[in-house]
């Protein structure tokens, strides 16, 4: 896909933001489109259907984690990565936007070079619609990697899309040892950075979702599927 195709969505009620951000992916080539609150950023991305969304957490009217939540219900917004732009550090924060379905969180104040490089790294995640990828049966578990959809003794449960994809890694190889390293490179992408607990926040949720007794740690090395 060239840049010139490529949408992004930036949502944030800070007009310097906007503007500088705004500024330097506009002369990288790509489409730029700005919202300055959560409910401008959701009708936006709806009627645009850009392939990244850069939120803002703390915002009026209604805040980035709420937004992200009903841009992920979106069918049409399923593929599209989203990624919060706040200067909110906070464990919870971070948890809470990837509980609402983030793929990333970027710490501001960021360089706008810098931000640049992520949002690069960021698009080279973003999947094509028409990718061939087989329905997983693991015991109990169905994974739907068309949908984005899993089941577990046939009664669905919704996953955000970091723990559906992480579930869908570590599952198409029960038994197998999945090294952190390996982990951030497939569902992360390794020319992204994210925070150390990142892996273990998601394995957690998971755990708590689909059963303790389906994920082993392996201290000091990473984590496995246990049909």
């Amino acid at each position: 896909m060239n840049k010139k195709d490529i949408k992004i969505l930036l949502v944030d009620d800070e007009p310097d933001i906007l503007e500088i951000v705004g500024y330097n992916l506009t002369q990288e080539g790509y489409q730029v489109l700005t919202a300055s609150n959560g409910v401008e950023g959701v009708a936006l991305a709806k009627a645009e259907k850009p392939q990244l969304i850069v939120l803002d957490v703390m915002m009026p009217e209604m805040d980035g984690i709420e937004a992200c939540e009903l841009i992920r219900k979106v069918p049409e917004l399923k593929n599209t990565v989203i990624t919060f732009l706040t200067a909110r550090g906070e464990d919870y924060s971070q948890v809470a936007g990837f509980d609402a379905g983030a793929d990333d969180y970027i710490t501001k104040p960021i360089k706008p070079k810098v931000l640049v490089s992520k949002v690069k790294a960021l698009l080279r995640r973003v999947k094509t619609e028409d990718a061939s990828i087989p329905v997983l049966k693991i015991g109990d578990i169905v994974i739907n990697r068309e949908e984005y959809k899993i089941s577990i003794k046939g009664k669905e449960i919704v996953l955000p899309r970091k723990e559906f994809e992480l579930l869908s890694l570590l599952a198409s190889k029960p038994g197998k040892v999945y090294k952190r390293e390996e982990i951030l490179d497939k569902v992360w992408g390794n020319d992204v950075v994210v925070g150390g607990r990142t892996i273990d926040v998601h394995i957690r949720k998971l755990r708590e979702k689909i059963g303790d007794a389906s994920f082993k740690t392996v201290k000091g090395v990473g984590y496995k599927f246990v049909e």
